[in-house]
Formats: C-alpha cells, sequence, structure tokens
C-alpha cells in the first residue's frame, strides 16, 4: 500500500476540528469480532492520546437495536438517513451478505458517497458496498467465506484477497482481526506512527499485519502436513475448481508417478486425489448456493460438473440432500 492509496484527509475533526465522527452501520447477523477489532482502536486512541480524536455513533437500517450474528444486540443511535454528519462509515455485516436487498440502505449509502463521506465495510460488510454501487474503480477486499459468491455476481469489481485495502476514500477490510490491523493504518496516517503503536500494543498485537497478507492460514497449517510436493498439488485444486485440472497433470505438478501421487493422498489425507478433488469442488457449490441465486445447473457449472445430474448425485451423497434442498430451512428437509 503506497501512500498515495489512502488519502485520509477528514472533512471535520480528524485534523483539528474536533473529533472524527465514525459511523457503524450494523447490518442484521453483523460479524461482533469484526465490529469490535474495528471501534476498539478508536477508544484506545482516544484513550492513549488523551484528547477526544474520534467519536463513533451506531446506525441501524430501520433505527431500532442491531442483531449480531451471536445474538448480542446494539442499540442504535440512528436510523437510515436521520440527520448527523459523518466522517466515515463503516458497514458491518456477516451471515450471508450476498442475500441482502434493502433499497433504501443502498440509496443512503450512494447519497454518502456523493458528499464526500468515506465509505468502509468490514467482514461482508463490502458486499453491501458493492450492492450499492460505490466500489467500481476502486481496489477492496472481503472475507474469502464470501469470495466465491461475489466473484460471481461482480466479476468486474477489482476483489482483492488481503487482509485490508485503502484505496482513497474506500477503507475495507477482510473481517476477524483484521480490521485491527487496519485502523492502526488510519491511525498512523492521521495521528502518526507513535499512537498507532500504542493502540496496537494496548490490545497486545506484538505483530502489525500489512494489508496484503493472506487472509488464510498457509495449507501447511490448514491441512497438518508438511510434504511440500502433496502442497503444490492441493493448492493447485483448489485453484481450478470450475475447471478440474486432469490427474496426470497433477502428478507432473507433484514431479512424481500418478500411482504414487494417490499413496500420498491416501497417506497424509485419508482419502483419494479424485475424492478430495470432489469434495473442494462440492464445498465450494454448497458456499454458492447458500450466497448466491445462481440456479443448481449454474452451481454445477461453476464448480467443474458437467451435467446437473452428475451434480446432484455427488452433492447428495456428500451432504445427505439434494442441491435444490440447500436452499430450503434445514428443519424441513428430510432426514439423512
Amino acid at each position: 500500500m503506497t501512500t498515495s492509496d489512502a488519502r485520509l484527509t477528514s472533512s471535520d475533526g480528524a485534523h483539528g476540528q474536533g473529533p472524527a465522527h465514525i459511523g457503524f452501520l450494523l447490518i442484521p447477523d453483523f460479524a461482533l469480532l469484526a465490529y469490535a477489532s474495528a471501534v476498539e482502536p478508536l477508544r484506545a486512541a482516544n484513550r492513549l492520546s488523551g484528547r477526544d480524536l474520534y467519536r463513533w455513533s451506531h446506525v441501524s437500517i430501520d433505527g431500532l437495536p442491531a442483531p449480531a450474528s451471536n445474538g448480542v444486540n446494539i442499540q442504535a443511535d440512528y436510523g437510515l438517513g436521520d440527520e448527523t454528519r459523518f466522517d466515515y462509515v463503516f458497514v458491518c455485516a456477516g451471515g450471508n451478505p450476498a442475500a441482502f436487498q434493502h433499497p433504501a440502505t443502498f440509496a443512503w449509502l450512494r447519497q454518502l458517497a456523493r458528499r464526500g463521506v468515506k465509505l468502509g465495510g468490514v467482514s461482508g460488510g463490502p458486499y453491501i458496498l458493492a450492492r450499492a454501487n460505490v466500489l467500481s474503480g476502486y481496489r477492496f477486499t472481503l472475507h474469502w467465506e464470501h469470495a466465491p459468491a461475489f466473484l460471481e455476481d461482480y466479476p468486474y469489481l477489482d476483489l482483492r484477497r488481503s487482509l485490508y485495502e485503502i484505496d482513497r476514500d474506500r477503507l475495507t477490510s477482510s473481517g476477524g482481526t483484521a480490521p485491527l490491523d487496519m485502523m492502526h493504518a488510519v491511525i498512523a496516517r492521521e495521528h502518526g506512527s507513535e499512537l498507532a503503536l500504542a493502540v496496537s500494543e494496548w490490545f497486545l498485537q506484538t505483530h502489525v499485519r500489512e494489508g496484503e497478507g493472506p487472509q488464510r492460514m498457509p495449507l501447511r497449517e490448514r491441512l497438518g502436513i508438511a510434504h511440500a510436493p502433496l502442497l503444490r498439488v492441493v493448492a493447485r485444486m483448489e485453484q481450478n475448481l470450475e475447471n478440474p485440472v486432469p490427474r496426470a497433470e497433477l502428478a507432473r505438478t507433484a514431479n512424481v508417478s500418478l500411482r504414487q501421487l494417490e499413496r500420498l493422498f491416501r497417506l497424509h489425507l485419508g482419502r483419494s486425489l479424485g475424492e478430495h478433488y470432489l469434495a473442494l469442488r462440492l464445498d465450494r457449490a454448497r458456499d454458492l448456493l447458500r450466497q448466491t441465486s445462481l440456479s443448481v445447473l449454474e452451481t454445477g457449472l461453476a464448480c467443474g460438473f458437467a451435467s446437473a445430474s452428475h451434480f446432484s448425485r455427488a452433492y447428495r451423497l456428500r451432504f445427505c440432500h439434494s442441491p435444490r434442498a440447500e436452499r430450503v430451512p434445514e428443519t424441513t428437509r428430510a432426514p439423512c
């Protein structure tokens, strides 16, 4: 991230005219940890500096308390459109942001953008910003869980797989604890690195991560294996779900015979190469069915299945119900 990537001058308060006013738009089912990781550094900056550098307010779509995904409710200070002035507004979302349809929210975000308010999103929040059409021409990120569905909906937008992105007046974070790192960058640019480091130490951050860092654990830790050729193969499989790589080509990737590669899969992962690849594709299909409006056939094609019947049979064998049943309440499905 270069200096030109984050022009964070405030229209009101971040540079000597009173505290910057930060709005948190809490979408129902928002991720509480990601929200807390964004708001707590503001509190710490005020306390450690001995000045009111920031103040913050909560906005809900109806002015009522906003429920987090874990059931905690946060009292709203404002509803959409209530008269107040913000320097920043961060959209906090979780659950399934692809299913959120609320024209008044999208219109309000576009209005804020026209006014020059800096817009941000954490976890699934960038999905809402894309729905509002305020991310075109910007670099941004969001939680990896939402990325497959997002790319189906918005293949032309500049989605990055980073921890956070600050591009001019758009600030996005992948969620979890990544907003701590993003707010470190914001505080450092507005009030100096000394205060930002003090805030990070306050939260026991022994290492502040750069925005370009990866969101997920390396495969070595995620799978609990250390066999480098096998890890190269699995990484290539994960990157090619729509057009599966032939088994012989995967063996060449590992520089072993196909028979040896099959032995490695069974030894280290407890299943065959084909079973592992199929599981990856079906897991991606489940995400798409839950988070997009793609048809069953479109979902199957997006995950490398040549026919809807093949896709449906494989899906039922893995999840005990059909792809179509993935979109009905779990309590109404037939028992496995």
